[in-house]
């Protein structure tokens, strides 16, 4: 697994994953209620999945993709230290990311250093440290 790279091992494709994810998983916010985080902690098989999702609801299509290419792209940088952690747990770890309170009518444009910090946020509230 390439240090800064988003392979396609790494990525959450599948629809019984997500339902799994939705259905038992924890349910976490950024500081800013921006963004939340659906996850599952599972033992053994050690690494991380993710995934990115945002509703029709949020916004048109450019800018629901532009959101998602911010959340994978503020992931592929700092995934560092969730990596790290699953391998000291052991554990495999599932995220998913979605917008909370990010919609396109709110906020026209959007920016990376709008999304990496809540980002960040909630990868540090997975591991549990502050």
């Amino acid at each position: 697994m390439k240090r800064f790279g988003l392979s396609s091992a790494e990525r959450i494709k599948s629809k019984k994953i997500f339902e799994k994810i939705f259905t038992y998983g924890s349910t976490i916010f950024s500081y800013d209620q921006k963004i939340k985080a659906n996850y599952i902690l599972e033992a053994g098989n050690a690494g991380v999945k993710f995934a990115a999702a945002v509703s029709k609801k949020n916004g048109n299509a450019v800018w629901r993709n532009r959101l998602k290419r911010l959340l994978r792209e503020a992931y592929r940088l700092n995934k560092q230290t969730l990596v790290e952690f699953s391998l000291k747990k052991d554990l495999s770890i599932k995220v998913v990311f979605l917008p909370h309170r990010l919609n396109q009518k709110d906020n026209k444009k959007i920016c990376y250093d709008e999304i990496a910090p809540a980002v960040v946020d909630l990868m540090s509230k997975m591991t549990g440290a502050k």
